[in-house]
């Protein structure tokens, strides 16, 4: 990646870790380096060297630091490939993954022993695996007994634990108090914000960093939908969702500067703990706002659309496969057009399912079934012979595992998939790491909107322009989109 420090310097200042390992930073007035994900204060601009490597940094006479320890940063090379494995170990736990499975089962589908798993992730974080799927837990059933009115016994066993005996010991050994006092004390200073687990659903509150531009990131994603799987109630956006063998709904709107408030139906309640981490991928709320659009605003062209949509995110996704398949149906046609083609895809792949919200009645579509379809169902649907060959050949590759669509898999492995498969070219490859695999610098050079804004039809001309809107390019992309209310 390009190391100057208009590229880097936003990167060190946000706390990025999506560049973790990518590149590291020197700080002349103590010669140290650090990782960017270094939690020290950020030092000033004029005192941060980049360097690609930990062996350029030293070279260039930097110590390592001793509180973010380089040698533990995920590498881009095959003997970094276990250290790589701990941020996704760590995020497939806080997804709820030991609390349907064993630790044993967790290492197998990571091809780790448990001894293994164990090693990577107390290296990486300090904790043990269980530790951090216990914490996981326990916040998660603090947040429910304070701001909803469910009762304990189905806190304990939506938060993954076995008895309430079990839930209420480790929460008195961690908070010191038991359960049913942290309810009611929460009930006593207040019911305010309290609801309950029916039609409104189960209250979940996401945190994030401000300011959120929530008017275009939920029409961006509503205007992308069926309208039968996902749609826009007033402020709200709600949609339908299925998580293995659980499917229900959300409805989701900002309630302060900081707080998402997601009312969940109580169906997908065993699966709470998935959702909470799908939820803020979609709503790209680990971002940092202020620092990217600070840099963005730094380019004449894009300075306008940014003061106009300050905190634009980069919406995310559900399900891949979803994404996907929006994607390639929206291959060089209009997004109403690709919204109606989608929405027969719906209509025949996708399960009824009952929801509060009268228009919201069906499930999306998964690579499963859409794999055991033919070419000509598909072309019945509104698709050319090309296109519809293309969406079984992506299917099928999901469906078997051959390629997977979410963030914890490697970007440059998982485009270099996409580009193999007949029909899928740079813009939808690019327009899928955007979304689904969670590259903020994902950029479809391509794209007609892109390049129109630009004032050029030649890519190459918008690929080089485009450098200096590193490591944030996906977020240029969504202002642009934004500000001509096409493309996607």
């Amino acid at each position: 990646m390009n190391l100057d420090a208009d590229h880097c310097y936003p990167i060190l200042q946000a706390r990025d870790a999506r560049f973790d390992g990518l590149l590291y930073v020197g700080v002349s007035s103590t010669g140290i380096y650090c990782r960017p994900v270094c939690t020290v204060r950020t030092p000033g601009r004029d005192r941060c060297s980049y360097f690609a490597n930990a062996a350029s940094a030293e070279a260039a006479g930097f110590r390592p630091c001793l509180r973010c320890r380089p040698e533990l940063a995920p590498g881009r090379a095959p003997v970094d490939s276990v250290r790589q494995s701990a941020r996704v170990l760590f995020d497939t736990i806080q997804g709820g993954a030991l609390a349907d499975g064993s630790m044993e089962d967790l290492a197998i589908r990571f091809g780790l022993s448990s001894r293994q798993l164990r090693r990577i992730v107390q290296a990486e974080y300090g904790v043990n695996p269980l530790a951090i799927e216990r914490t996981r837990r326990l916040l998660l059933a603090k947040q429910l007994l304070t701001d909803s009115s469910l009762r304990v016994v189905d806190v304990a066993y939506a938060c993954g634990f076995a008895s309430v005996r079990q839930f209420n010991r480790l929460f008195v050994e961690a908070y010191r108090m038991n359960p049913s006092a942290l309810r009611q004390r929460q009930s006593a200073g207040s019911d305010k914000g309290m609801s309950t687990a029916t039609e409104t659903g189960i209250p979940l509150q996401l945190g994030f960093r401000g300011p959120l531009a929530w008017e275009a990131l939920s029409g961006f994603l509503a205007g992308r939908g069926s309208g039968r799987t996902e749609c826009q109630v007033g402020n709200q956006y709600v949609r339908t969702i299925r998580i293995g063998t659980h499917s229900g709904w959300i409805a989701a709107q900002p309630t302060t500067k900081s707080i998402l408030k997601v009312d969940v139906s109580p169906s997908l309640l065993p699966v709470l703990p998935a959702l909470q981490m799908r939820l803020r991928r979609l709503f790209d709320l680990d971002a940092s706002p202020l620092v990217i659009d600070s840099q963005l605003g730094e380019n004449p062209r894009l300075r306008p659309l940014v003061e106009r949509t300050p905190g634009l995110r980069v919406p995310g996704t559900i399900d891949g496969f979803e994404l996907a398949l929006r994607a390639i149906v929206g291959q060089q046609v209009s997004v109403k057009s690709a919204t109606t083609v989608f929405g027969r895809f719906v209509e025949r792949f996708g399960e009824p399912l009952e929801t509060p919200f009268p228009s919201l009645d069906r499930l999306a579509p998964v690579a499963e079934d859409v794999a055991a379809a033919d070419v000509a169902q598909l072309i019945a649907l509104g698709l050319t012979g090309k296109r519809a060959a293309t969406v079984l050949h992506l299917a099928r590759a999901i469906a078997s595992g051959q390629i997977t669509l979410d963030s914890s898999a490697d970007a440059e492995q998982t485009r270099a998939q996409l580009l193999a498969l007949p029909g899928i070219g740079p813009w939808t490859t690019e327009y899928i790491a955007m979304r689904a695999l969670g590259d903020p610098d994902a950029f479809p050079a391509s794209d007609l909107a892109l390049l129109k804004i630009m004032g050029t039809d030649k890519p190459k001309m918008l690929q080089a322009e485009a450098e200096a809107w590193r490591p944030w390019r996906a977020y240029a992309a969504i202002h642009v989109w934004h500000s001509l209310n096409a493309g996607g």
